[in-house]
């Protein structure tokens, strides 16, 4: 028993269980797992950072735009001053609204409660549409996240299944259950479970603070709305 303790050692101390060896040691079905995690990984990653600056981006600029608003200068100096602001969802969903007003004034002479329903529809829409395209343009990529998260276990899980299925066909080969026979095909099924599981956690978690952030700050967008069209209808039938 010693004898084949001190053969299985030395067979083991011969075999390179790095990442890089495993990968290039590995089947090409193997590999093709390996190589669609890490790209998966990597992708996720970018989306990650992307998103984070750019929430960071949207907070710092709903901040600007709230000093801006409540500034007390005229709805026409505010479009004026927001409308060169090309990345402020909330800017442009003002600037749709005014834009809208603009185009109606001419109809608008005699405040007629019909004209005011017209033109309250009419820039509700326009503010809805303008929401709908900068919420799609937001969330773009987001779901991959979600995707990777759900479906990278299991890639993983099959890289696995595979390994293990080599390792046994090694056995049948070689007719030995010796170690340096069975710990390569187990190391790659090993390290393509980890490697499902290291894309798939922080996808997951990313997408679920993601989404809740994003989430906050759709609603900010639509209480906006609401509170604007509110104010601008009150300032119109005062006058």
């Amino acid at each position: 028993m010693e004898e084949v303790s001190a053969i299985n050692n030395i067979a083991s101390e011969n075999i390179d269980f790095s990442m890089f060896a495993l990968f290039m040691s590995a089947d090409y079905v193997v590999k093709t797992v390996i190589i669609i995690l890490v790209i998966a990984s990597i992708y996720s990653w970018s989306i990650i950072v992307a998103k984070i600056l750019r929430l960071r981006q949207l907070k710092q600029m709903e901040k600007e735009f709230e000093e801006i608003f409540w500034s007390g200068n005229s709805f026409e100096d505010l479009y004026e001053t927001l409308n060169f602001n090309k990345l402020d969802p909330k800017s442009k969903i003002f600037c749709a609204a005014i834009s809208e007003w603009k185009k109606s004034r001419p109809s608008l002479d005699s405040q007629t409660n019909s004209n005011l329903e017209s033109l309250k529809d009419r820039m509700q829409r326009s503010m809805i549409v303008t929401f709908n395209k900068e919420s799609e343009v937001i969330e773009k990529n987001l779901t991959f996240l979600a995707t990777s998260g759900s479906t990278a276990p299991f890639i993983g899980l099959f890289g696995t299944v595979w390994g293990i299925m080599n390792s046994f066909k090694s056995i049948a080969v070689a007719q030995n259950t010796n170690l340096s026979v069975v710990a390569p095909g187990i190391a790659e099924a090993l390290f393509a479970t980890a490697l499902g599981l290291f894309v798939a956690i922080p996808a997951v978690v990313a997408y679920n603070k993601i989404s809740n952030d994003l989430s906050k700050y759709f609603i900010s967008l639509e209480t906006f709305m609401d509170e604007f069209t509110t104010i601008f209808f009150r300032q119109l039938e005062n006058k």
